[in-house]
This record gives C-alpha cells, structure tokens and sequence, in this order.
C-alpha cells in the first residue's frame, strides 16, 4: 500500500469509536474500509441508493435496452441485453 500523505480526521459517535478500539490498527483498518467501498460502490448512483432526476433519465434509457434479472449461477441481479 502507498504511504499516506495526508491526514483526514472525522467524527464517530460513541459506540463506534468504542468498536474502533478494539481495533489494533485503525488507520489501516478505516483506509482499508474506505478503499473497499469506494471499489464497490455503484457506478450509477454513486453508493447514495438515489437516483437523481437526472440519473433516473439516464436509467430510463437503459431499461429500454436491457432487462434485470437474477443470475443463474448466484441470483444476483444483473443486467441482460434485450
């Protein structure tokens, strides 16, 4: 992993900087989280589970091409060419 160059504080309630010390390395534990979630997070709404009017214009175009569907091998769903 690269050296961090920069420091970011932000705020947790109680209960999680509670959970957080219990944690031997919490910097690299919360960069670690961080860099997980930005990897994972949707392309389309960007992790907010929102469209916005505009996405939903977007996504309105692209459902009259594609369908969603369960995956056969794992149920997940997924986007399948009309």
């Amino acid at each position: 992993m690269k050296q961090p160059k920069g420091v970011l504080t932000f705020k947790v309630d109680d209960a999680l900087a509670k959970q957080l010390k219990g944690v031997p390395n919490r910097s690299e534990f919360i960069r670690t989280a961080i860099l997980d979630a930005l990897e994972n997070t949707c392309p389309f709404c960007r992790g907010t589970g929102v469209l916005t009017p505009h996405r939903k214009k977007h996504w309105d175009e692209l459902i009259r091409t594609h369908n969603v569907s369960a995956c056969k091998s794992c149920d997940n769903l997924v986007f399948v060419c009309k």
